[in-house]
């Protein structure tokens, strides 16, 4: 096919229908019985409902998978201190500048081209005595976990911290992706798999991280945790202050509301079936893609897919203009470069801290020039991956 032909449209947007009509009568009925709307009742059994899915012993709902990895970067220095947190360059924005705001300094390291996370080789190179964590990030959920990794880090005795924010139910050795780490972020928003409109949730099995996070959602109050011996703990030593206001951490306020939790809680029951047809449109679409032209060899066992990862091979880079004109043509919505928008380290406000490293980390580069993602959900039509897939592949 030629640039000329124009193909028929598609109108393909990246996300449809993540919230149903019967997520939205669930608020209704909700909101007809006159409740309290700030972070309660709800809240605490959203908490609990995802914890067991994920399999964790505790989760903490907040306002933004953003937020999330703040949480769980200021619990990280509160209990070992600032230093190094090493990182891929291919990930969302706000882990990287987590790492910033809570004062740690972030290292880079490159990606395995399979897995799109950490590779592990490249991690391993990256530490020293002043790591302080491993920061992976499931990418379009693909998981990337290794047992090298986790047995590595765990030797090494440094903490894992799983960004599962585009990657809800993957899978690594038949447990959930975020419940493997120190601790693990989600996101809610309204493209994700699971959506509460806005909103995310830190996961650990650890009891300190659990009741420091609480407390730093809602303004470092010691009252937010459910532990005597830590009111206790303060309240003894602070004997001049009212035991209801006692604030442990210089934190933040990023509570979320019931009707968050409504929704989330009404849309968890469906998730496993619409995982599945992710799943079945991922391997559709890899499969149809012609493997000369583009990577169909993704590690997919226990992915949970969140959009479609196009990634042109090297031998055919010079063909990006029409793969992204036929896109355009076809009314397909994409990002370029998968998560995030490529390689953050091309991105201004990390070039103006780090300056330009960006070439040293080639398979972000690739992905940066070479990877699209599209849209996959539920109720995406089989025809339609069929027929982008046919129209990619007459790209000479």
């Amino acid at each position: 096919m030629t640039v000329s032909e124009k193909p028929s449209g598609l109108n393909w947007p990246l996300m449809s229908n993540n919230i149903s009509k019967d997520d939205i009568n669930a608020v209704i009925r909700f909101l007809k019985g006159n409740p309290r709307l700030t972070q309660s009742e709800e809240v605490q059994q959203f908490e609990s409902e995802w914890a067991e899915w994920v399999g964790v012993r505790y989760s903490v709902f907040v306002n933004s998978g953003s937020s999330a990895n703040l949480l769980t970067l200021a619990a990280l220095r509160e209990i070992f201190g600032p230093g190094e947190i090493i990182v891929p360059p291919l990930t969302w924005v706000s882990d990287i500048a987590a790492v910033f705001q809570c004062g740690f300094q972030p290292v880079f390291a490159d990606i395995h081209p399979r897995r799109l996370g950490l590779d592990d080789e490249e991690v391993f190179k990256k530490i020293t005595p002043n790591t302080k964590a491993v920061f992976l990030t499931h990418i379009l959920g693909y998981n990337a976990l290794t047992d090298r990794l986790i047995d590595g880090l765990k030797e090494r005795g440094i903490p894992l911290i799983e960004d599962a924010c585009e990657s809800h139910g993957a899978t690594f050795k038949g447990k959930r992706v975020g419940s493997h780490g120190w601790a693990s972020n989600f996101s809610f928003y309204y493209a994700h798999h699971l959506s509460t409109i806005e909103g995310g949730m830190v996961c650990t099995n650890d009891e300190k991280v659990y009741q420091t996070v609480r407390m730093l959602r809602s303004h470092g109050l010691v009252r937010e945790s459910t532990s005597e011996e830590i009111k206790s703990f303060y309240a003894t030593r602070h004997k001049d202050l009212n035991p209801e206001f006692i604030f442990a951490f210089p934190a933040y306020n990023v509570r979320s509301t019931e009707i968050n939790a409504v929704i989330g809680r009404h849309h968890l029951p469906r998730l496993e079936k619409e995982i599945e047809q992710r799943n079945y449109n991922l391997n559709i679409f890899l499969s149809s893609l012609d493997p000369k032209k583009y990577r169909a060899d993704f590690e997919v066992e226990g992915a949970s897919n969140y959009a479609f990862t196009l990634v042109l091979q090297e031998s055919f880079k010079d063909r990006v203009n029409q793969v992204t004109t036929l896109l355009g043509d076809c009314g397909v919505e994409y990002r370029r470069g998968l998560s995030g928008g490529g390689n953050q380290l091309r991105q201004p406000y990390l070039r103006h801290l780090v300056g330009d490293q960006f070439d040293k980390y080639p398979q972000v580069e690739l992905i940066h020039f070479l990877g699209f993602y599209i849209g996959n959900y539920p109720d995406l039509e089989v025809s339609k991956i069929k027929k982008l897939c046919s129209l990619l592949n007459d790209i000479n």
